[in-house]
């Protein structure tokens, strides 16, 4: 059986040696068992540093992409935050590490990718962290406004309710394009404007 723990522990290493990343993100990620959220058929590739995919043609993010996203945030203990695309669930475990698992709240599309993100979550200790099946365009209005909201699949802009469930000062960020993407992150403020940055080209699956 390989050796998932040395494999997690030198893939964080690998992120945290590049001095891009703050280290209580590249911690929470090394606290997570990726291998647990992919596919047994492609759980072997669990600890390379890229996507890999999950079913209903969607993937799990590249390690350092969660990172890099987590890291933009700058999650704090006890922020509520909103995830936008459940996937498998590995990207709120990760975020759970960082604010708490009952302050993570995420929308997933498609009920099977939801149910079994319910259930890994769950068997991993997670299983404070709320999913819903819906619209993600939508946001999830009932637990607004949240401190952070992110998308982990691109949209053609910033979704308006999910702009509007962000808290004043709070952070929105999402892959924004279609056949070119950008990570953009947009800072909301007090009248209801945003400040916005690009942070690079990403490529991610899209909204549904």
């Amino acid at each position: 059986m390989p050796d998932w723990g040395r494999q997690r522990a030198a893939l964080a290493e690998r992120l945290g040696r590049s001095g891009q990343f703050d280290e209580a993100v590249v911690d929470a990620l090394a606290a997570v068992p990726r291998h647990r959220f992919v596919p047994e058929s492609r759980r072997e590739a669990s600890y390379k540093d890229h996507p890999l995919p999950i079913g209903e043609g969607q993937t799990i993010s590249a390690p350092h992409m969660v990172v890099r996203m987590l890291d933009l945030l700058d999650l704090q203990h006890g922020d509520t935050v909103l995830e936008i695309g459940t996937g498998c669930g590995y990207h709120a475990a990760v975020a759970a590490e960082l604010v708490g698992p009952e302050h993570v709240y995420s929308v997933e599309y498609r009920a099977s990718l939801a149910e079994r993100a319910r259930e890994t979550l769950s068997s991993l200790g997670y299983g404070d962290v709320s999913i819903r099946v819906g619209d993600g365009k939508r946001g999830w209005p009932e637990h607004a406004p949240y401190e952070r909201t992110y998308l982990t699949c691109a949209a053609p802009s910033l979704p308006q309710p999910v702009v509007e469930q962000t808290q004043p000062g709070g952070l929105v960020l999402a892959p924004v394009g279609r056949d070119r993407q950008r990570l953009v992150s947009a800072r909301r403020h007090p009248d209801g404007s945003l400040s916005t940055d690009t942070h690079g080209a990403v490529r991610f699956v899209r909204l549904q």
